[in-house]
């Protein structure tokens, strides 16, 4: 099984799929041509799984950076004799820039070594197992490199070393000598077509990874309007979103891996190279403050046309959807892989798009409102589409669902889903004018003034002194946290600083980081969830205490890793990451708070 910490791990990205890379200089994970495509490497989840190493033979201490305003990532190796600096990234289409980004990636792992100082072995391991390592591909060698075959791909290996193969591991070494430098291409073709690999020799590697450079740093250059406090932490979160973009429909993913555990050996281990709904309020938020209008309106274009005619059809909004805008997501297991840390089963697929979930429609609305000028009218399409989803709320908010934690167990009245039905209504009504349904607004308030009445009665709990899981409920929860997010209540209303106040208390760990609730259908020690404290912060930020907001965002800052990445969870006992990789969520949550924090600040000189 593979050992080695999640947060070990560097994100490559072509805005099409993505590739994770360890400090040893081993891409470990690797998904061509897309990000839910079954993986070529998987070493992360099973150390058979297949990866490709490039390091020095000797031992060597280990820096690492990515090239400034890029996810181009640079790893530094000090050894006895010399040091070498590897350069990582899949490519960009040739000479693309700032929002064309990922348009014709060509799907390219480019890697190349050059030695600055001294002399240096490096070697090179190449094992790829296609399929999540179902596939042990046959090897040949060929000019300039090698290919390997077997199943639906044919990989393509360009390498200016000699190469000699194991079975179906290829392996290599050369000296290095000051000022030297080689360059490796790994691309993909499918095994049946017609199409011929392509020479990548090393001064078209090199070009490639300038202009790849080139690209990322025009896309930055174009995102930068946030000039607050953790301006660069903010920026380097833009860069983390983009890089979970799927170019091609506008799609964001929440994560790029399956199946890393939310808890060490059990068995929530989900696949997240989906785009949730759920996700859309908030991440359009977040790219509001990267300045990313393009990304907006493409992010909410795909959403509108992956869900369309369901809701015409009667049937429920779903929760999320493939990148390519597929809805039937069906979850399996693949038994032959061991699990990061025996973690298992390992999922591909997720079957929570099956799921009940009305918070959806607060998400959908609440993107819309953010995306869309109320002078202009939506097109017909999507004016239908909106219009049936405020409906739908306002008919349907008081049924049971599974929450915005997806239990996979008996529905209830989860606070959470009134309240973004809350959401749905009053950005409908905000909205109606583009929406050509102002004869809908009278019942649309006095729908939301209902919904409005049972938060404040059922969902508050006047014995614990705070607001609550579920209506009735004992429980707290951090998506509580929401109701002076989305405006439901401000503040300075003293029912959210006691909510706020008692989340803090009760759900936060030793460490300061926010758990999203304390009970559970599944029996495990689930980790703080990072989004939870970002949320907390921007809480405290709204409730006016925002020397704690600054030391609570500080204490979400210290669980990303030495390349500014952050997972999903934290464990409870020893501070690693855990779950899938990068998270959207997390870098969405560090956005958000980072621009309430420093809003609150203004208004607080301003006084």
């Amino acid at each position: 099984m593979s050992t080695r910490p999640i947060g070990d791990y560097a994100l490559l990205s072509d805005c099409r799929s993505a590739a994770l890379v360890s400090t040893a200089g081993s891409v470990d994970w690797l998904c061509l041509p897309r990000f839910d495509s079954p993986a070529v490497f998987a070493r992360l989840l099973d150390e058979e799984a297949g990866h490709w190493t490039i390091r020095p033979c000797e031992p060597s201490e280990v820096s690492r950076r990515y090239v400034p305003e890029t996810l181009a990532l640079e790893t530094t190796f000090h050894t006895s004799s010399g040091t070498v600096v590897l350069l990582d990234a899949l490519a960009m289409g040739h000479r693309e820039r700032g929002h064309a980004l990922g348009a014709s990636s060509p799907g390219v792992l480019l890697r190349q070594i050059t030695c600055t100082s001294g002399s240096v072995t490096v070697e090179t391991s190449f094992a790829p197992r296609p399929e999540f390592g179902l596939v042990h591909p046959v090897m040949s060698l060929v000019r300039g490199g090698l290919s390997a075959y077997g199943g639906a791909q044919r990989l393509v290996l360009s390498a200016p070393l000699p190469l000699r193969t194991e079975g179906a591991t290829a392996h290599g070494e050369t000296v290095l000598r000051a000022g030297q430098r080689i360059g490796f291409a790994l691309s993909s073709l499918p095994a049946w077509g017609e199409a011929k690999p392509e020479s990548w020799r090393g001064g078209r590697i090199h070009r490639r990874l300038n202009d790849t450079i080139k690209g990322w740093r025009s896309w930055t250059g174009i995102h930068q309007g946030y000039q607050g406090r953790w301006r660069d932490e903010v920026a380097h979160s833009g860069r983390v979103l983009q890089a979970l973009t799927f170019t091609p429909t506008g799609a964001i993913v929440a994560a790029a891996t399956t199946s890393l555990p939310e808890s060490i050996g059990a068995d929530r281990n989900w696949d997240y190279r989906y785009t949730w709904v759920r996700d859309a309020s908030f991440t359009l938020q977040a790219l509001s403050t990267s300045a990313c209008d393009k990304e907006k309106a493409a992010y909410f274009g795909f959403l509108a046309q992956a869900a369309a005619t369901q809701l015409e059809r009667g049937i429920d909004l779903q929760v999320m959807y493939g990148i390519g805008g597929e809805r039937d997501l069906s979850e399996r297991t693949l038994p032959h892989l061991s699990g990061w840390r025996g973690s298992t089963p390992v999922r591909t697929g997720n079957d929570a798009w099956r799921q009940h979930q009305l918070d959806v429609y607060g998400e959908l609305l609440d993107a819309a409102h953010q995306t869309h000028p109320r002078t202009e009218w939506f097109d017909q399409p999507t004016r239908n589409f909106l219009l049936q989803a405020a409906e739908t709320a306002a008919r349907r908010w008081n049924e049971p669902d599974q929450g915005i934690w997806e239990v996979r167990g008996p529905s209830r009245h989860f606070l959470y889903s009134k309240l973004m039905c809350w959401v749905a209504l009053d950005r409908a009504i905000d909205l109606a004018p583009a929406l050509g349904a102002t004869e809908r607004v009278t019942a649309w308030r006095q729908t939301r003034q209902t919904i409005r009445t049972a938060i404040e009665t059922e969902g508050w709990n006047p014995r614990l002194g705070a607001f609550t899981q579920a209506f009735g409920s004992s429980e707290l929860d951090a998506s509580a946290l929401m109701l002076p997010l989305v405006g439901f209540l401000p503040g300075d209303d003293p029912r959210i600083r006691a909510t706020v106040s008692a989340v803090a208390d009760q759900l936060s760990d030793t460490r300061g980081q926010v758990r999203r609730y304390l009970q559970d259908d599944f029996v495990s020690d689930e980790g703080a969830f990072l989004l939870c404290t970002f949320w907390l912060a921007h809480a405290l930020a709204l409730i006016g205490e925002v020397q704690r907001a600054r030391t609570v965002f500080e204490t979400a800052l210290t669980c990303a890793n030495d390349v500014g990445l952050l997972a999903e969870e934290i464990s409870p006992t020893s501070g690693e990451a855990l779950g899938n990789y990068p998270q959207a969520f997390s870098h969405i949550g560090l956005i958000n708070a980072a621009r309430a924090i420093h809003h609150a600040e203004q208004a607080g000189q301003s006084r």
